[in-house]
């Protein structure tokens, strides 16, 4: 006989189950799953537009600027001088007063290379600036 029979005394029959961290672990898969389903939905939705004639060329909110290890500099993907690179972000900024410029800087540039195409970007009164970085895995 077990010690608690041996003593006279019952165990309590079980009322109630509690279900509080099985509601935990069912909403903790839904946020999950409907994170993950607003990724498949944007990157599975391939669509081929139209074209009108009186549309107008799509003006880009930011203009993406890289700079190589060597010290270089490239405006989307076309390499550039410091002074064509002012005027690309003038005629940029001109079309889109609210644009931003995302700096892609290599691992291996310096530090002053980023820091000189910032000050390029100010000369044009661009204030909004963004370091593109990875993400940390």
């Amino acid at each position: 006989m077990t010690g608690a029979l041996a003593s006279g005394r019952r165990r309590a029959p079980i009322v109630g189950i509690n279900v509080t961290p099985m509601v935990d672990v069912v909403l903790v898969l839904l946020v999950i799953m409907m994170v993950s389903a607003t990724y498949i939905v944007a990157q599975s939705l391939k669509v081929d537009l139209p074209n009108s004639p009186s549309s107008s060329d799509a003006v880009p909110l930011e203009a993406q600027v890289t700079v190589k290890k060597d010290g270089s500099l490239l405006y989307g993907e076309k390499p550039v001088s410091e002074a064509d690179l002012v005027g690309n972000l003038r005629e940029a900024f001109r079309k889109d007063p609210e644009m931003s410029v995302v700096i892609t800087g290599d691992r291996a540039a310096a530090h002053g290379d980023i820091v000189r195409v910032v000050g390029l970007a100010k000369l044009e009164d661009i204030t909004k600036f963004a370091i593109q970085v990875e993400p940390k895995p």
